[in-house]
């Protein structure tokens, strides 16, 4: 019990209390009724077998054996109209990928097809695959160690907890050393994100969008062990989109943002190019595209401010390149 303390929520599960501690845990196992065990599908075998599969996985969680990736290789499919895409991708560790095109054009196929891990059974036709192998059913498809982490343009809650009890859960669920300081870490980096205040102790049923984003974008940051993290269109999220790249990067993921957004599209590594379903071109951002991307950096703070006023319902009257608040 003190080497795998999850062993205690195994037991409450199975209504087991497993004090006083026998002198083995197989003493333990044949100390049980069998018509307890048989309430939940078991018998001391069976039960023994699980124990020892649960031991495994969370130890394997423990360690991040599953989180580990060299490299992501998309291999091409098929456009809209069938015609074979003339290239695929390789993805590693440490980059920002943007991925734009007009509305419509398949961003969002390509990241389901990265979420799913494609196996040519998707109808883009497309494959996934981590460190360039096929995946077997069950790796593709495991609950416990996704690869792959997707935030949505919409994100709702369903759980009644607050933001604490829900970072703490998660936290503990993944076997997180040191967690009060995880949880404040993670807190302070959404609150920073949304740029509109909240509590530890708010119900996050009750968070807005922007807030909402922001608390998955910090604990996708610190607390997943998934290499791999897709943004849908992060610029709508109403969150300081730059900051929220930044921070991911920080992490060593790979990160691709589904982006109609200059800058966001500047400030990555790379940006797939996406045309009538299919991948057109993959483009290296230049160091000239890296100075235009600081200039348009300039005018989206100039932006904010406007939008800052009109949160606050001042008024905007124009003189040429300045703006006056006549409120």
């Amino acid at each position: 019990m003190e080497k795998y303390p999850y062993l205690l929520d195994f037991f409450n599960a199975l209504e087991i209390n497993p004090f006083p501690i026998q002198n083995t845990l197989a003493m333990l196992i044949e100390s049980l009724p069998m018509d307890h065990l048989v309430q939940f599908g078991l018998n001391h075998k069976s039960l023994s077998a699980q124990i020892l599969e649960f031991i495994a996985k969370m130890e394997q969680c423990r360690d991040k054996i599953h989180g580990s990736m060299d490299h992501l290789v998309i291999e091409g499919g098929f456009d809209k109209n069938g015609c074979p895409e003339t290239m695929g991708i390789t993805l590693f560790p440490g980059e920002v990928v943007s991925v734009v095109g007009p509305t419509g054009s398949g961003k969002s196929q390509l990241l389901s097809d990265i979420e799913c891990l494609a196996q040519g059974d998707t109808p883009s036709g497309r494959k996934v695959l981590p460190d360039g192998k096929t995946l077997d059913a069950p790796s593709r498809f495991s609950g416990e160690f996704r690869l792959v982490a997707q935030l949505s343009q919409n994100m709702n809650f369903v759980m009644d907890l607050t933001v604490e009890a829900f970072l703490q859960m998660h936290a503990e669920s993944r076997l997180i050393d040191k967690i009060p300081e995880k949880i404040t870490q993670v807190y302070q980096s959404a609150v920073m994100l949304a740029g509109e205040p909240f509590s530890l102790n708010t119900a996050i049923t009750s968070l807005s969008g922007g807030q909402s984003r922001a608390l998955m974008i910090a604990d996708v940051a610190y607390l997943s062990a998934s290499p791999v993290v897709l943004i849908d269109e992060i610029e709508n999220a109403g969150i300081d989109r730059i900051k929220a790249v930044s921070l991911l990067l920080n992490k060593e993921k790979i990160v691709l943002i589904a982006t109609h957004d200059p800058l966001l599209a500047l400030s990555c590594d790379r940006r797939i190019v996406i045309k009538n379903g299919g991948i057109a071109d993959v483009i290296k951002t230049l160091a000239a595209e890296k100075k235009s991307a600081a200039c348009l950096a300039g005018l989206d703070r100039k932006l904010g401010l406007l939008r800052e006023r009109v949160r606050k319902g001042k008024r905007l009257i124009f003189d040429q390149n300045y703006f006056f608040d006549h409120s």
